[in-house]
């Protein structure tokens, strides 16, 4: 049975999509993992994908594509030439999983799953309503069993990434805390001051601190990290920020790709979480987690890129001593 996996959001959504991808590897013969060019680095790094077929849809990003750039009729072509028998289409809410799914069908997909689609039968052959407070992770694998597929015995469910390599050549010896400041989207965004604040404060806490971020990110990191922090801004792939993490006591991030890439190592996370999306449904899964700041915001559940409400007041809040105490509270948790 050849399946194929589509999620078309960005670095967040693949990981999260990484318990329902083994579930669907686990009874198929091939899984292909179908994602945008945001979640193209992060597909790699998920174990039961054999492949990764990369497209940029014209209703997904910031700054999609116009139709004609985005060649469906090619990803039709190869969909079909592909031959999967079943598709899984995972949610990238508040998307509708319909556009997808009729290019499924056109492409012969012989059983197609989603979401919350009112009138399965047409474009979708089964269609599996969200449960009240399932949080992504579990909703994929929601949607998953009601396509017949379920995880191995012994498969926890938890976000999982493929071995990284030993960072030690990067961090040095000896345990440390990361600080990551940055964000794909500004809304979810911790203040570079209260940052590099939280930095000397760790220091002087005794923990030593590697400050991490994109190649787009160098300056904050640089601003972030002072004299105190190794700086490791536009020093990793996502593979390498893998083992970074993954070596790491606490990780500290925001609700963005690197919290979840941590969780998904294992290590336990201190989030500033800015609520445009909830954290029920998008918080760090299955590892020890503090959140920082206020839920209730005007600007939850928004969905916003930016802060939708003038002075960031889920975030502003957040203080440096707030993250230290979060950081001892874990530390205390896993001795």
């Amino acid at each position: 049975m050849k399946a194929l996996v589509v999620c078309l959001d960005g670095m967040t959504g693949v990981l999260l999509a990484g318990p329902a991808v083994r579930a669907v590897a686990a009874g198929a013969d091939h899984v292909t993992l179908m994602c945008g060019p945001r979640g193209e680095s992060a597909a790699a790094l998920l174990p039961g994908a054999d492949d990764v077929l990369v497209w940029d849809a014209p209703w997904e990003g910031v700054r999609p594509p116009t139709v004609d750039e985005a060649d469906i009729d090619g990803l039709v072509r190869r969909l079909r030439d592909a031959a999967y028998d079943v598709a899984l289409v995972l949610p990238t809410s508040p998307r509708s999983p319909l556009p997808i799914a009729l290019l499924l069908r056109m492409a012969h997909v012989r059983r197609i799953a989603a979401e919350g689609v009112a009138h399965p039968g047409t474009l979708v052959d089964v269609s599996h309503p969200r449960l009240p407070g399932r949080h992504d992770v579990e909703a994929g694998l929601d949607l998953a069993a009601a396509l017949g597929f379920g995880l191995r015995t012994g498969d926890d469910g938890r976000p999982r990434v493929l071995p990284a390599p030993d960072p030690t050549g990067l961090t040095g010896n000896g345990p440390y805390v990361v600080l990551h400041p940055g964000a794909g989207a500004p809304a979810r965004r911790w203040g570079a001051e209260r940052a590099a604040e939280a930095v000397v404060l760790l220091a002087d806490a005794g923990h030593r601190v590697v400050v991490t971020g994109g190649p787009d990110e160098t300056a904050l990191c640089h601003q972030v990290s002072g004299d105190t922090a190794v700086d490791l801004g536009g020093h990793t792939d996502l593979r390498t920020l893998a083992g970074v993490l993954r070596a790491a006591d606490v990780v500290i991030a925001g609700n963005t790709g690197p919290a979840h890439l941590a969780a998904a190592t294992g290590t336990p996370v201190v989030c500033p979480y800015s609520p445009v999306v909830p954290a029920a449904h998008r918080g760090p899964y299955g590892v020890p987690t503090v959140l920082l700041g206020d839920g209730g915001s005007p600007c939850a559940d928004t969905r916003a890129h930016h802060c939708p409400v003038p002075g960031h007041p889920c975030l502003e809040e957040v203080t440096a001593q707030d993250v230290v105490r979060a950081v001892q509270k874990l530390l205390k948790r896993g001795a």
